[in-house]
């Protein structure tokens, strides 16, 4: 493939193409004949058929029009009722974003308004719908992305020579082998380094939140040199999976980290609040906002169910995990139909409130990475429904006797699931209508969820597109805005419910609320994540009914804690054990080995001898440092 542009110019006349660029695995191509750009006669579709690759025809930025003249041009093709907001120009690849509140009307009858915007202004329109709830962090990742458009044009293309133009290392024999740099028998710090005669390709890049002796991956493996990683790829935002990540480009790392978009949005919105944790706890950031700022410059989106290769002879696929928003699978389709494996990352294999339930139908599959968070014998969660009526029984309990519930919660998944739980319950007069206060990333990431609503179930994103339905938008949620906000809550006597991150109680405001609530046994607290190894929750789930709290550079406070405690479980976004087995049963094709990680050394070594005794696979739990030879 090291000619792919010549073998697309033999298709083509030369003088109609005024430049040709890749843009990752993509090809595109810059015309400045304003015929051929807006009818090239099926060539474009003749070259796709021959070459198998993405190729798009895009009019050079010289035939443009003024950006002024394009935006009151395309305000006057969409009718006012598609509610357009933000029109938003990238110049250097001639392409328009156009924000409106109903793309369908914006789009036009088998996409006739998109092609009279190309007509008469020679800009290519691509429509976003606006989210329900404004998010700044987004319009900011896009101020990134255009601010850097030059070199972001540049950058996409030496990523796709990378890719086309050959092998750069000797290819003596064909292999595959995995590292585990992180979550290994452990939950955290997930990091994997997949590697080929001809590859070097990091899959997730996380920090272990519970451990202060060692939270980061062990990238001092002798395997691993960050001048020699091809790519990164993330499966979804959580922080134990990506808190590294811009450690990598604080020292140098330049290349390409690939996600999909809400990933990439809710990725860059937790790993700055990390920054800012980390800050006012009195401890030195390991990474900077520049550093973030820098990844979101280098990472490319994709769609679920979109192949895009990433090196020469590293394909990938990403799959629906069911997870959080976004959350995905990865497949790789590794050298000429080497091998093909599945990395699952975390996966919830049934129905959530928010999202539909991970995949299980693959083109190839021979190996399984597969989670084990809960795969111990124990694991055995309630269904939702009685989840839903454990939950509302403590919250109204609590509420009777004049108490409020602190539900400490991951800001990404967890917190929606619960904000949507309330609702329905609410809403079915099931529930006494109460104020619910949401505070940390949650409301910020809630806004997030609006402006991806493809990505979750079709419940959620009907209502999402009517805002008097759209459940995220009910008046029993309230934003703490401020600290001062935050204190009128704990001070104030009105029984309340709180969801505040973090979820393990690692420090955020869900560290502050429980300092306050804790003395008063009318309060509650309800565990509805998992709860790391050594974390505050941990602790308190075990019993510990007392911990010291710093007030100050060297003072610190004791806290008892006398409120009332409970787990709710089925609220995971991780499939349980009988789910884990159900999902290596349903798979197809079934895979030929499983290898087990992301979970307590118990639960990988249970779950990985249920699938060998069950489905006679052979299977693994690796620790960490370890090296597996897949082929």
């Amino acid at each position: 493939m090291a000619d792919i542009i010549k073998e697309i110019m033999k298709h083509i006349s030369p003088s109609k193409i005024s430049e040709a660029n890749f843009e990752a695995a993509n090809i595109v191509l810059y015309t400045k004949d304003k015929d051929f750009f807006l009818n090239n006669n099926g060539i474009i579709k003749q070259i796709v058929d021959s070459i198998k690759k993405r190729v798009e025809l895009r009019p050079d930025p010289s035939i443009t029009l003024d950006q002024e003249e394009a935006e009151k041009e395309i305000r006057k093709i969409i009718p006012e009722d598609a509610g357009v907001d933000q029109i938003i120009f990238d110049p250097q690849r001639s392409r328009v974003i156009i924000e409106a509140e109903k793309p369908g009307l914006a789009i036009g009858k088998q996409g006739s308004l998109l092609r009279e915007i190309r007509t008469k202004t020679f800009w290519v329109p691509l429509i976003h719908r606006k989210p329900a709830i404004r998010s700044k962090l987004i319009e900011n990742i896009r101020a990134v992305l255009y601010q850097n458009s030059d070199y972001r044009r540049k950058f996409l293309d030496k990523v796709g020579h990378r890719i086309y133009d050959g092998w750069i290392r000797e290819k003596k024999e064909e292999w595959i082998r995995i590292s585990y740099l992180g979550s290994g028998r452990q939950v955290g710090r997930s990091c994997l380094l997949l590697q080929t005669p001809e590859s070097r390709v990091l899959l997730d890049c996380g920090v272990d939140v519970a451990s202060d002796k060692h939270p980061y991956p062990y990238l001092e493996a002798p395997e691993f040199n960050i001048q020699d990683l091809d790519a990164v790829i993330i499966s979804h935002a959580h922080v134990d999976h990506t808190g590294f990540l811009p450690y990598l480009f604080k020292y140098g790392y330049r290349g390409p980290v690939y996600c999909t978009e809400p990933t990439r949005d809710v990725m860059s919105l937790m790993l700055l609040d990390f920054v800012k944790i980390q800050r006012s706890e009195g401890n030195e950031p390991i990474f900077t906002t520049d550093d973030v700022k820098e990844m979101v410059k280098h990472t490319i989106t994709t769609e679920f169910e979109e192949v895009f290769d990433v090196t020469p002879d590293v394909r990938v696929t990403f799959y629906n995990a069911g997870h959080i928003l976004g959350s995905a699978m990865v497949h790789l389709h590794v050298g000429n139909g080497l091998h093909n494996i599945l990395y699952t990352a975390d996966q919830k294999y049934g129905k959530t409130l928010l999202l539909d339930p991970a995949v299980t139908n693959f083109p190839r599959l021979e190996t399984l990475l597969l989670e084990a968070t809960y795969g111990g014998k124990e694991n055995n969660m309630p269904d939702r429904q009685r989840s839903d009526e454990d939950f509302k029984d403590v919250v109204m309990k609590t509420i009777k006797r004049g108490g409020k519930v602190l539900v400490p919660t991951l800001g990404v998944g967890r917190s929606q699931e619960i904000m949507i739980a309330i609702e329905q319950l609410v809403a079915a007069g099931k529930m006494d209508k109460i104020p619910v206060y949401i505070d940390g990333l949650i409301w910020d990431v809630t806004a997030i969820h609006t402006a991806y609503p493809e990505f979750l179930n079709s419940t959620i994103r009907k209502q999402i597109f009517h805002k008097d339905q759209n459940p995220f938008l009910s008046d029993i949620f309230r934003r703490v805005g401020s600290q001062k906000e935050r204190m009128q809550i704990i001070q104030e006597g009105e029984p309340c419910v709180v969801l505040a991150t973090s979820g393990m109680l690692q420090g955020g405001p869900s560290v502050e609320y429980l300092r306050h609530f804790a003395d008063n046994p009318k309060n509650s607290m309800v565990f509805v994540n998992y709860q790391g190894e050594g974390s505050l929750g941990r602790r308190i789930q075990r019993g510990e009914r007392q911990y010291a709290v710093k007030t100050g550079t060297s003072s610190t406070e004791d806290v008892q804690i006398k409120l009332e405690l409970h787990t709710v479980e089925g609220f995971s976004g991780h499939s349980s054990r009988p789910q884990l087995l159900n999902f290596v049963k349903n798979c197809d094709p079934r895979p030929k080995k499983v290898i087990l990680n992301h979970g307590e050394s118990s639960r990988c070594l249970d779950v990985a001898s249920a699938i060998h005794k069950g489905f006679r696979m052979e299977t693994l739990a690796p620790r960490n440092l370890e090296c597996v030879r897949i082929k």
